[in-house]
C-alpha cells in the first residue's frame, strides 16, 4: 500500500505517509513546561510506527497563550532542555516530531494571558468576546521574531522540523482573513493576493534565516470558514499560490476557525451535557438556563454545524494539488485504511493526518498495517475535544469506558 510507503521530499523523510496531526495535551505546568506526562504521552505514541508526530501548539510569547489549562510554551530559553526530553525520548523509539508554534491573538483571554489580548484589528471573536488592542506595526514585528526564536528554540531542542499554525482563527490567520484584517499598513491585505500574506512570509523567512534551509516547516491553514464574509475558495487558491513562492515543506489543510469550533472538529452530534459542564463560555449549573439551552438553543446552533463525514477536509488539498508541487497533508475525517489509501491513490493528498483516532488509539497505525480495512473505534463524539476546556489532560472517554 502507497500509506506505508516512505515518504522523501526535500528536507522530510518519513517511515510512512501517516501524521498524528496537532492535538491539545493539557500537560504542561502553568509556565508552558512540559511536564513528565507531556514526555511519557510523545514517547508512548512514538513505539507505535506514526510516520511523523506534530505536538498541541505551543505559544510562541506568554501574550498568545490560549485560554486551556496545561497548554505548553516555546517562549523562553529555559524550556530548551525540558522539550529535549521530548525530542530524545521520542528518537530512541525512531519517531519523528514536529513541534507545531502558533499565538492565539484575539482568540484567547485576559485571565490566560496574565493581561495582554492583541488583534490584528479591533474585531472581536464571536466566541471569545474579548476586546483586542490592535497590534502596533512594531509589534507586529516583534511578534515575527518571536515565531522565529520559538523555531530556533525547537531546533536547538532536537524537533524534526516545526509547523505554523495559521489556522483555525490564530493570529497567523487572522492576518490572512480579509473578514479580520482592515489594517492599512505593511501588514494588511496583499493588492496582488487578496489575503493578507505578509505577516507569515516574514515568519517564514526570519525562520529561514535562524534556522537554515534544511530545517522543515510546515505550514498548517484552513480552506474557508464560517464568517459571514467567507474564505472563498478564490481566496483559497492564491494562498496556495503565496505558500508556493515560500521555501516550506509541507501545507496542511484543515478548516476554520475556533469562532465555531466544531466544524474544524465535527462530529455526529453536539455534547451539550459536556459542554455545559466544562466549557467556560457556556457552563452553568442552573436548571433552567439548561433546559433553554437544550429546548431551544442547541437546535439553533445546529444550524451552523457541519455534520461528521468522511475525508471531509479532502477536497482543499485536492485542489491546492492543482496550484503547487509542495506535498499537500490532508486532515480530517479519515477513519480507515482504505479511504486513506484511495485519497493517496487518487493523488488528492501527499500524507494523511488523523487527531481523534490516536487520542483513542495510539497504536492505530499498527491495526491498520495488520488489516487495511480497519476502521478506528472513535466514535467523533467529541467529548475528548470539549473537555480540552477542563483542567483534566487530554484522553479518550469512551475508551475508559471500554477499558
Amino acid at each position: 500500500m502507497k500509506l506505508f510507503e516512505p515518504f522523501i521530499y526535500k528536507h522530510l523523510s518519513l517511515a510512512n505517509r501517516i501524521i498524528r496531526s496537532a492535538t491539545f495535551e493539557g500537560m504542561a505546568d502553568a509556565d508552558g513546561f512540559p511536564t513528565q506526562a507531556y514526555v511519557n504521552y510523545y514517547a508512548d505514541l512514538s513505539r507505535h510506527e506514526i510516520g511523523a508526530i506534530i505536538t498541541g501548539f505551543a505559544y510562541v510569547h506568554q501574550s498568545g497563550k490560549a485560554m486551556q489549562p496545561g497548554q505548553a510554551g516555546i517562549d523562553s530559553d529555559d524550556k530548551i532542555p525540558s522539550f529535549r526530553q521530548v525530542t530524545e525520548a521520542v528518537h530512541q523509539n525512531n519517531g519523528k516530531i514536529f513541534l507545531q508554534l502558533a499565538h492565539a491573538g484575539r482568540q484567547t483571554t485576559r485571565t490566560a494571558t496574565g493581561g495582554q489580548l492583541w488583534g490584528v484589528s479591533a474585531k472581536k471573536s464571536l466566541y471569545f468576546n474579548g476586546q483586542p488592542d490592535v497590534l502596533s506595526t512594531d509589534r507586529v514585528c516583534q511578534l515575527v521574531e518571536d515565531f522565529a526564536d520559538a523555531a530556533f528554540r525547537a531546533q536547538q531542542a532536537g524537533f524534526d522540523g516545526i509547523q505554523l499554525h495559521a489556522a483555525h482563527g490564530y493570529l497567523i490567520h487572522q492576518f490572512l482573513l480579509s473578514s479580520v484584517n482592515n489594517r492599512k499598513d505593511e501588514f494588511g491585505i496583499d493588492p496582488d493576493y487578496g489575503i493578507g500574506v505578509r505577516f507569515l512570509q516574514r515568519i517564514i523567512e526570519r525562520i529561514r534565516e535562524r534556522c537554515g534551509a534544511d530545517f522543515p516547516v510546515l505550514v498548517k491553514i484552513s480552506g474557508s470558514d464560517d464568517y459571514l464574509r467567507k474564505f472563498r475558495e478564490s481566496s483559497f487558491i492564491n494562498l496556495i499560490r503565496f505558500l508556493n513562492t515560500m521555501p516550506v515543506d509541507a501545507i496542511e489543510t484543515s478548516y476554520g476557525t475556533m469562532d465555531v469550533a466544531l466544524n474544524i472538529f465535527r462530529g455526529h452530534s453536539i455534547p451539550l451535557s459536556t459542554i455545559l459542564k466544562h466549557n467556560p463560555r457556556y457552563k452553568t449549573d442552573s436548571p433552567f438556563l439548561q433546559w433553554i439551552w437544550r429546548a431551544l438553543i442547541v437546535h439553533l446552533f445546529s444550524l451552523k454545524i457541519k455534520k461528521f463525514q468522511s475525508a471531509y477536509n479532502l477536497y482543499y488539498a485536492s485542489l491546492a494539488k492543482q496550484y503547487t508541487q509542495i506535498p499537500l497533508i490532508s486532515v480530517g475525517g479519515f477513519r480507515n485504511g482504505r479511504e486513506m489509501e484511495a485519497a493517496l491513490q487518487q493523488q488528492q493528498a501527499d500524507l494523511i493526518a488523523l487527531s481523534r483516532p490516536f487520542i483513542c488509539e495510539p497504536d492505530f497505525v499498527m491495526k491498520l498495517k495488520q488489516d487495511p480495512g480497519y476502521r478506528s473505534l472513535c466514535q467523533n463524539c467529541n467529548i475528548c475535544a470539549v473537555m480540552c476546556d477542563s483542567k483534566n489532560m487530554t484522553r479518550c472517554y469512551h475508551q475508559a469506558n471500554r477499558e
